[in-house]
């Protein structure tokens, strides 16, 4: 019996996945559970009707994204730290400390933890902070580290 899968199944599939158990299987524990349902031509039609909706909201993440990317490129922060003799600071700008100032400043509320940066942040200077927006695009943001 062919039956189209409602949730993820240990060592059968995944959620909308079409596939063919036997009868038994499919009558007492499939069905029985809500796991997945008979794949009938009306249910085959709506899991294809399903998966190109899928599609399609996850190719506008995707051009979101890229836009939201293209957008941050032309931007930068201004952080300002203290420093000491040298112009070495005693601590370092963390990307919590980042996030906050893209917040204020460009009213974006970007999670912290999406934000990497090559080299620590320990002397003013112009710094590049790359963010994870999709997992296929990454913007890139000017940090500019002044010193108080």
């Amino acid at each position: 019996m062919e039956v189209i899968l409602l949730e993820d199944v240990k060592s059968l599939g995944k959620k909308g996945e079409l596939v063919n158990v036997s009868d038994g299987y499919a009558r007492n524990f499939i069905l029985k559970k809500n796991l997945g349902v008979e794949a009938t031509a009306k249910a085959r039609n709506e899991l294809k009707l399903q998966k190109q909706h899928e599609e399609k909201l996850a190719k506008e993440k995707l051009e979101e994204a890229q836009a939201f990317a293209k957008e941050l490129k032309e931007k930068s922060v201004t952080l300002s730290i203290k420093t000491g003799s040298g112009g070495r600071s005693f601590g370092s700008v963390s990307t919590k400390e980042i996030a906050a100032a893209i917040n204020k400043q460009l009213g974006y509320d970007i999670d912290k933890k999406k934000m990497s940066l090559d080299t620590a942040i320990k002397s003013p200077g112009t710094y590049t902070l790359s963010i994870r927006l999709h997992t296929k695009v990454t913007a890139e943001l000017k940090v500019v580290v002044k010193s108080v």
